[in-house]
């Protein structure tokens, strides 16, 4: 009776005839109840439908060199300012060139799939979508590096607390960083997470819900969410809260102070002179309250800039029908690369039945781990998640056993695969060229250009 008498209402609540119109305080309290309401989804689809814009009469053409971001991302410190970054050449590249010339306004219809052509210098690639969809999976990995042993390249986000410790939930993730001001490329970046949740290309973000929540405006709460940030600290503020004086007094004697440090290392003072002031047993109660406060808040200006992003693309009122979760999804695709959503979703063309070719590349594929299938699937598809179809021909060299290494077209989402003598070969080989074979030169001479 409720979710019926919720559809009779929503479209009142939401208001889908203006997209600029309506709070995210207006159905925040039920957000829960959503996911049952039957009318949610269509009203989603009629929003965007609504504001969606026609698309662009040009496509952008950017060069960029993935050469000299690879380089930089090796070693970030020599060029602070990151201009060699393919980030940074995208969002430079975007820009518009005059004054007549408008910017991209990333509402396009869901059917208009590529947002730029790229020339990716001295790789020699024709774009037809593969290389579009490569500079965003490598735009995701500056942002959020996938792996936790290399340098951070951009300023944007930084490594939570738990992935420092690696301790708690959420070992991998990455939040907003409180230092950096840069806050129109931020507002860019919410840009692009819209247009990915309006199309079908991901960016991926590995972002806890603390920052998904504040970006679909539902409440964060210490004890809910910021254990996915930092697991040590809320555990320490939690035993300092039921701690006798004596304990107190023990652990902490006069060296407590009233400073914390946020997610980028820097110290702050909760009140004035708080370096300087010790915390009394008395007052520790106040002091938690202090130190949970300024640690919520402490990306609060870089998230509402990816917010007025993400909203100058998504309605409000989509924002307030999506649960952050939903919202990840959408913006980052699915993290988990499953054998059976990858066989579901795999195209054998001109093998015979009982090829050992297929035997051996699921046998592969068995063996990878979930960071594994991510770089096969990239590698192939230059998407990092699912869904994405993958077709698999047999290589040139046709029925005779090889050691070469597979070959890729991400344009087509096609794999040639050579025949392995053994699946142990077949799974060493698909692993090196997932990880090792980025660039894509098999397009055309890169002297032509």
């Amino acid at each position: 009776r409720f979710i019926k008498l919720l559809d009779s209402v929503l479209h009142h609540l939401v208001p889908a005839w203006d997209h600029t119109v309506g709070t995210f305080s207006k159905l925040k309290h039920i957000k829960q109840f959503l996911l049952l309401s039957k009318k949610r989804t269509a009203l989603i689809t009629q929003c965007l439908k609504d504001s969606e814009t026609s698309k662009p009469n040009f496509m952008p053409r950017l060069y960029i060199n993935r050469r000299l971001a690879m380089e930089h991302r090796d070693n970030p410190a020599l060029d602070p300012s990151c201009k060699n970054a393919v980030f940074t050449q995208v969002y430079e590249g975007l820009k518009p060139s005059d004054k007549f010339e408008k910017p991209l306004d990333y509402r396009w219809p869901l059917r208009y799939d590529q947002w730029w052509e790229c020339k990716f210098i001295a790789e020699g690639i024709i774009d037809q979508g593969g290389g579009f969809r490569d500079s965003l999976a490598d735009m995701s990995e500056e942002l959020c590096p996938s792996s936790a042993d290399t340098p951070v390249p951009l300023p944007f986000f930084v490594r939570t607390s738990n992935q420092g410790n690696g301790t708690g939930e959420a070992r991998d993730m990455y939040v907003p960083n409180p230092s950096c001001k840069d806050f129109p490329k931020y507002e860019w970046i919410g840009q692009i997470m819209g247009a990915a949740l309006r199309g079908k290309e991901f960016l991926v973000l590995a972002l806890p819900g603390f920052v998904w929540k504040q970006l679909t405006g539902e409440e964060v709460s210490w004890s809910k969410d910021f254990p996915a940030v930092d697991s040590v600290l809320v555990k320490l503020l939690e035993v300092m809260e039921v701690m006798d004086k004596d304990t107190f007094e023990f652990k902490f004697g006069n060296e407590l102070t009233y400073t914390t440090v946020l997610s980028d290392q820097r110290m702050v003072e909760l009140i004035p002179n708080g370096s300087n002031t010790a915390v009394r047993y008395e007052d520790r109660k106040e002091f938690i309250r202090l130190v949970q406060k300024a640690r919520l808040e402490e990306s609060k200006e870089q998230i509402m800039a990816m917010q007025a992003g993400l909203l100058k693309v998504v309605p409000q009122a989509v924002l307030d029908l999506l649960t952050w979760q939903e919202l990840e999804k959408k913006v980052c695709g699915d993290p988990e690369v499953t054998v059976d959503a990858l066989k579901r979703l795999t195209r054998f063309e001109d093998f015979e039945p009982q090829d050992t070719r297929v035997q051996y590349f699921w046998e592969a594929l068995n063996n990878f781990t979930n960071e594994d299938r991510s770089r096969f699937l990239r590698f192939v598809t230059g998407r990092s998640r699912l869904p994405a179809r993958i077709y698999i021909y047999p290589d040139k060299m046709g029925s005779e056993t090889t050691d070469a290494l597979p070959e890729s077209s991400t344009c087509s989402s096609t794999l040639f695969l050579p025949n392995y003598a053994t699946a142990k070969v077949c799974e060493e080989k698909l692993r090196y060229a997932a990880y090792n074979c980025v660039a894509i030169d098999t397009d055309m001479s890169p002297w032509e250009e």
